[in-house]
């Protein structure tokens, strides 16, 4: 019987003639190592039963036979089926992997050569042999920087996780040009290595992570096929646009617009939009912004280039030109001036930026005509928003929304996104019922697929017009004034008398716990704060991107100046602050609410924003400090709330101040998590909230709307605007001095004061 297995044995491995010896030598090792047998005493075998057999003299072609034959047996014998796979495998393995390294270091190897060797080597089935870390580390960094990225932070922290596998997953799943060779960028990049940090491939995983966490379906169209579309438009101009001053940059992003909206992809790569767009099928589709710097370590990128949802319904035709439309919007969005003006300030103008697109089929489910997941977010690894003594910031925060996550990480007017302290999931800002519906989620982002476009809705609205299986999950339901999650799940819901908290979701699914161990293991795994985009549908956690997370540099413990002159004292605050100092403001801007809310047009309520930048351009042209103090919510999409400013806009302040008038008791700003709170961390500007109808809290508007104001003087094309926006010299106005601001998080306390720079102290 064992001579049968040996020769069935043997029948597998002569498909393979030039790895025999390779084969035999792998089996002894193991023989040997399992105590079974060795090389010499298998020589000392061959050689008696050579003579056995009568030849007298043993001549070293017939001893390597019979040795041959000997090391075949025992293998045969001691080892099952499946090892015996395995081990003629790694012969196989050890084989291609030699081939794959030798085409790696070939100088003018190219990706389609690459690519052919990586998936010989793939295709061998994966078993439990594997080539040794040591030796496989060097063609997956090689591979990583090839085909993934080239960030150094990045590939340090990927070679640990990725495997040549998971490598040759994404090269499989990509759309690419084989004459120019790209990346996949960024965001694919992070999210891959997420995924694989929390679901190791070669590892015993957490059997709960393995259960709920999965990727969405992701394709990868690299930074080459993007790159030809410029060649083959002849739009090379785009490259120089980076180097023009800021303050021409929208006019010229426009006029790219025009040019991109005209332009057209080669015949061969529509080509292979069709084919992909055949596989996939009628299945909505975002379209991520994936570039070379995006959400690498310490340049996030938040919310600088586009994403954009596609329903991809309909005819094969129609649903191309939709892609086209979308992946333009994505390529386009490289000459976003809030993108540019985020490089200039990195001096990364001059590194060769490209972009690539990660296409993802959306989470969720489809009701009616409108598709979503029941919840997106983001998710921070560290909570800087701390309303209560009680909240472990290392826990973490989520920040979550009823449907697309969009309105989780943008700034959204008039509605707000549930925040989540995951040491305390329950734990709230508001306190009474009312306080809880008021600051609760109104409107809802969905995919209208009839219609073909992302679309805000109602939730009630939404909840009359569709049956949701999981509505249990996310709506609390008023009664005589109280708020409570359904006790049951098949409990019939009416609309009108519910509000959006996902109570039940945070305390009867397992996404908290979930939630705290990936954020856990992400942060250990790149040794600094992270933060993920997320979706929740059914019972499973889609991970939808990682980045590592701009963290709030807090001071150690403030102590707040005493006795200072009340007649200094220009405002104090009591709620969202966080450990800070910033001394010495020449400058104030403030944008007067009221005047603000009296504009009639929405053009006005625009120039005003456009003013803004241009006395932040001034200010950084001066090496000026200066604050900037405004209504509601600075960076809204929404003008009526809040000056819609970018990122280039304000970069230049040291504090960001939102005064609400009219709002006594109303809930913490909750801006934190967006990708414009994110910006602020960035560029170390302090978030700043003040409501001058609370009690206990001082503003002295006076002070702002009577000092001499600078504005006409320093931005006179917009003199139309100078009883809205405030410019003042704070030393002409207070004999000298300057503006000093301290902020306690732990007492959430607040001071804004004038004084000499001698007269300051911590």
């Amino acid at each position: 019987m064992d001579q049968v297995r040996a020769y069935r044995m043997f029948q597998k491995m002569a498909q393979y003639p030039h790895l025999l010896d390779e084969m035999r030598e792998i089996f002894l090792t193991s023989l040997t190592e399992r105590g079974i047998i060795n090389e010499e005493t298998i020589q000392l075998e061959s050689r008696q039963k050579i003579q056995q057999s009568h030849q007298e003299e043993a001549s070293p072609e017939l001893l390597r036979e019979y040795t041959n034959a000997l090391i075949d047996l025992y293998f045969a014998s001691h080892f099952n089926d499946t090892e015996i796979e395995d081990y003629i495998n790694l012969a196989r393995k050890r084989d291609r992997f030699r081939h794959l390294n030798t085409i790696l270091n070939t100088e003018d190897a190219t990706s389609a050569a690459i690519h052919q060797a990586l998936k010989e080597f793939c295709v061998i089935p994966e078993g439990h042999l594997f080539i040794p870390p040591n030796e496989a580390e060097v063609v997956r960094v090689a591979l990583i920087s090839r085909f993934i990225s080239g960030q150094l932070p990045f590939v340090g922290i990927a070679k640990k996780h990725l495997t040549t596998r998971d490598i040759y997953d994404v090269v499989e799943h990509s759309v690419w040009n084989e004459s120019l060779s790209g990346k996949v960028g960024g965001k694919a990049a992070g999210m891959l290595l997420a995924y694989r940090v929390i679901l190791p491939r070669f590892e015993a995983g957490d059997p709960d992570i393995e259960k709920h966490v999965i990727l969405p379906k992701s394709y990868y169209f690299n930074s080459g096929i993007l790159s030809d579309f410029i060649e083959y438009n002849d739009l090379h101009d785009c490259y120089s646009v980076k180097y023009k001053p800021q303050e021409t940059l929208e006019k010229t992003y426009h006029e790219q617009e025009a040019k991109f909206e005209e332009a057209s992809f080669p015949p061969s790569v529509m080509d292979q939009f069709r084919v992909f767009l055949e596989t996939v099928g009628e299945i909505p589709l975002i379209l991520r912004s994936s570039s070379r710097l995006e959400d690498s370590p310490g340049n996030a990128f938040s919310g600088k280039y586009q994403s954009v949802f596609i329903t991809n319904q309909g005819a094969l035709e129609d649903r191309l030109k939709g892609f086209v439309r979308g992946l333009k919007q994505v390529l386009l969005s490289l000459l976003n001036p809030s993108a540019i003006a985020y490089r200039r300030e990195r001096n990364l103008l001059d590194f060769d930026e490209r972009m690539s697109a990660l296409v993802q089929e959306v989470a969720g489910r489809r009701f009616g005509n409108y598709f979503f997941p029941l919840a997106a977010g983001a998710a921070f690894s560290i909570n800087r928003y701390k309303w209560s003594p009680r909240i472990n910031e290392h826990d973490g925060l989520v920040r979550m929304v009823f449907g697309l996550g969009t309105r989780a990480v943008d700034r959204i007017g008039g509605d707000y996104a549930r925040m989540v302290p995951l040491s305390h999931p329950r734990l709230r800002p508001e306190i009474t019922a009312a306080q809880i519906q008021k600051y609760s989620q109104k409107m809802v982002d969905v995919l209208n697929l009839e219609k073909g476009v992302l679309e805000t809705v109602s939730y009630i609205e939404l909840f009359q017009a569709i049956s949701h299986p999981d509505l249990y999950y996310a709506v609390s339901i008023s009664e005589d004034s109280h708020l409570s999650p359904p006790m049951f799940k098949g409990k019939s819901i009416e609309p009108d008398n519910t509000c959006i908290t996902f109570d039940n979701l945070l305390a009867k699914t397992p996404f908290v716990p979930l939630m705290k161990k990936i954020l856990g293991k992400l942060q250990e795994a790149y040794q600094q704060p992270v933060e993920v985009e997320f979706a929740w549908d059914g019972d499973k956690l889609y991970l939808l991107q990682c980045r590592s997370h701009p963290a709030m540099e807090e001071l150690g413990d403030v102590d707040l100046p005493e006795d200072i002159d009340p007649e200094q004292i220009l405002f104090s605050n009591n709620r969202g602050t966080s450990n800070s100092v910033v001394k010495n403001i020449e400058y104030v801007v403030y944008v007067d609410p009221k005047a603000y809310d009296q504009l009639r047009t929405p053009q006005e309520k625009l120039d005003v924003g456009r003013a803004v930048g241009d006395i932040n351009r001034t200010m950084e042209s001066k090496s000026k400090r200066y604050a900037l103090w405004g209504p509601g919510r600075w960076g809204s999409n929404d003008i009526n709330l809040g000056v819609k400013v970018g990122y280039e806009d304000i970069n230049r302040s040291l504090i960001l101040g939102e005064v609400c008038f009219g709002e006594p008791g109303s809930a913490p700003e909750a801006s934190y998590g967006t990708h414009f709170f994110n910006d602020l961390v960035e560029a170390r500007i302090i978030p700043m909230a003040i409501y001058p109808d609370d009690e206990g809290v001082g503003f002295k508007e006076d002070f702002f709307l009577e000092a001499p104001n600078q504005f006409v003087d320093l931005a006179p094309s917009h003199a139309k605007y100078k009883d809205v926006v405030h410019v003042i010299h704070i030393p002409s106005c207070t004999a000298g001095r300057l503006l000093h601001v301290f902020q306690d998080g732990r007492s959430q306390r607040g001071l804004g004061f004038f004084a000499h720079d001698q007269e300051v102290f911590t």
